[in-house]
């Protein structure tokens, strides 16, 4: 039998609280993230639209309440992509895409490996086992560098192939594609030692962004990447990595992991309506930037990101918004 991948909330818990507590932060409200979907009110308070997840409320009894697309429901599955537009890819798409990223930046194809059918015809893909070798003029060091954002990402399978988000079948390491699993097999490929290691896992990690509106999804797209950690620094050294350095992971992942309205570039639902009109009487309209149906211009809370290349850890916090020029 296929093994399937169910992320638990209790093992993160109990492996250390304080990863878990940080795999809930967002750093532009300096709360939780929040539930951001009408799916779980049902389970009662504390499980509404707009409350934040509390790690009580995803542990313990409540250990099954957030699980990986896969094993939710179908009919939940139906109406999260039918009022979300939440479409999972498959893993040999993401694949195939993360693949014509690669043929750009190295100027040739089937760098990391070969897309192929199944016997079937389901498409697959057969790993290049042999060390990267890198361009001219270009090293391994500014390909770990290199950055990349997943928009809206859901559960994360263009950074992180742990499981197939389509299936919940475990990927073994060594045929696993994401922007991030990349990244991390050059940095094993070229390093020995543990600190040079976790040095350049720690730049992969900051090159890498997301974002979601859904809290649900976010949280388990955070905790692929901290589980993929592990993953890799084990299978590299034979042995599990120190608590603070996957907390330091932890605290990288939850800043540029990050809970957004992508269209509006604000935390979701943070947009208020304006109360007057140029007369100054009261009314209810959408705030500037809703009605004008831009990018900027809006109300709600902008969203923080950050430029872990600035050295002033206060001018790294910049507005994701602020990015976008049009």
């Amino acid at each position: 039998m296929t093994e399937t991948v169910d992320i638990n909330e209790d093992l993160i818990l109990n492996y250390d609280a304080e990863v878990l507590d940080t795999l809930l932060r967002d750093h532009t409200t300096q709360r939780n993230i929040f539930w951001a979907t009408s799916d779980y009110e049902g389970l009662g308070k504390g499980f509404e639209y707009s409350s934040p997840i509390l790690p009580e409320l995803i542990t313990g009894k409540y250990i099954k309440v957030i699980r990986p697309r896969t094993l939710k429901a179908r009919e939940l599955q139906s109406a999260r992509a039918r009022e979300m537009a939440e479409v999972f890819t498959p893993s040999w798409v993401c694949n195939a895409q993360n693949n014509l990223i690669d043929e750009a930046w190295f100027g040739r194809k089937d760098v990391f490996n070969r897309e192929t059918k199944l016997y079937d015809g389901t498409p697959s893909w057969e790993t290049n086992p042999d060390p990267i070798v890198f361009p001219e003029g270009k090293t391994w060091k500014d390909y770990v560098r290199d950055t990349r954002l997943e928009m809206t990402c859901g559960e994360a399978p263009y950074l992180v192939s742990l499981y197939d988000t389509t299936t919940g079948e475990h990927i073994p390491i060594e045929r696993r594609i994401g922007l991030l699993d990349r990244k991390l097999r050059v940095v094993s490929e070229n390093t020995e030692k543990t600190g040079d290691w976790l040095e350049w896992a720690q730049e992969a990690y900051k090159s890498l962004y997301a974002f979601e509106w859904q809290g649900d999804s976010l949280l388990l797209a955070r905790e692929a990447m901290i589980y993929s950690f592990k993953d890799y620094y084990q299978h590299k050294f034979g042995t599990e990595p120190l608590k603070k350095s996957v907390k330091y992971i932890a605290y990288i992942i939850s800043w540029n992991v990050f809970q957004m309205d992508g269209l509006r570039c604000v935390i979701p639902n943070s947009c208020e309506p304006e109360t007057e009109d140029l007369f100054g009487n009261k009314v209810k309209q959408p705030c500037k930037g809703c009605k004008d149906g831009t990018v900027h211009g809006h109300n709600g809370i902008p969203v923080l990101v950050r430029d872990w290349r600035v050295k002033d850890n206060e001018k790294q916090k910049i507005t994701f918004g602020s990015l976008i020029k049009n």
